[in-house]
């Protein structure tokens, strides 16, 4: 699967973060960082963190990798 996430419409809401920890955070300024190819994290998990979005900056390709 591949993630992206849109930088011009993210909001840094968190969201995203609090449904996937393994695979976005929040560095030491509070920006958004992620893995855009995650091995172990479920696609059901990414899934639910992109539709978690409210900015729906979040989007999700193909399936697992």
């Amino acid at each position: 699967m591949r993630i992206h996430v849109d930088r011009t419409r993210c909001a840094n809401h968190g969201q995203c973060v609090f449904a996937a920890p393994g695979v976005f955070s929040f560095d030491d300024d509070e920006n958004l960082v992620y893995d855009p190819a995650p091995e172990a994290t479920p696609a059901a998990e990414v899934a639910r963190a992109a539709a978690a979005c409210p900015v729906r900056a979040v989007t999700v390709e193909g399936g697992p990798a």
